[in-house]
């Protein structure tokens, strides 16, 4: 099993840039949803995330989500930490539509929020992506060779991207290894939450 590396993966969202003009124009929060993650499936970056692990994470990942702190930042950092001067967005739910993991997405009105909302009127294409940091293990299936995320994969956030323009060519950066630190990644209350919710897996 390799080191744990930063796991990023992108999917397009789908928006209507007239839509995000009539929002900004009632003074309304601009809301997106669209696909965030998928398990099962082969991605770009020639990755599988099993449906249990995928499953686990979003559970723990639930807890942010109600506590309205998962927020995401604008382009990919190249860390394991989300630094809330860059944040754009915030995760209001995520839902499973098989093995689909639907989000809905609230722009946020920060500095890079404001960006972003210009980015989105002006008809730019988007697209969210998955920030984490685990392993992964090189297997034959049916789909042929792939990297299997293991089970020690931890979700941190999801960021809002561009598309590249060779699909997954920009997501390589993250052939170093990580070092993550729980302390600074999750609160205390979240690491007591993952815990009990391995516990009561078993």
């Amino acid at each position: 099993m390799s080191d744990k590396k930063l796991l990023r993966e992108w999917y397009m969202m789908d928006y209507k840039p007239e839509l995000i003009k009539e929002a900004r124009g009632a003074g309304k929060r601009v809301t997106l949803r669209g696909i965030i993650q998928k398990a099962e499936t082969k991605n770009q970056n020639g990755r599988i995330y099993p449906r249990a692990v995928l499953q686990r994470e979003m559970e723990n990942y639930a807890k942010a989500v109600r506590e309205r702190r998962a927020v995401g930042e604008l382009d990919h950092p190249e860390r394991s930490t989300v630094n809330l001067s860059e944040v754009s967005h915030l995760i209001t739910n995520a839902t499973w539509d098989g093995d689909s993991v639907m989000g809905e997405i609230e722009v946020l009105p920060t500095p890079k929020g404001k960006i972003l909302e210009s980015l989105l009127e002006a008809g730019v294409t988007i697209g969210i992506s998955s920030r984490g940091v685990g392993s992964t293990d090189k297997q034959r299936t049916n789909e042929g060779d792939v990297d299997m995320v293991n089970d020690d994969y931890q979700i941190i956030c999801y960021d809002i991207v561009s598309e590249p323009s060779t699909p997954g060519a920009y997501l390589f950066k993250e052939g170093r290894s990580i070092d993550l630190d729980p302390r600074r990644t999750w609160n205390k209350a979240d690491r007591i939450f993952r815990a009990l919710n391995e516990i009561t897996r078993k």
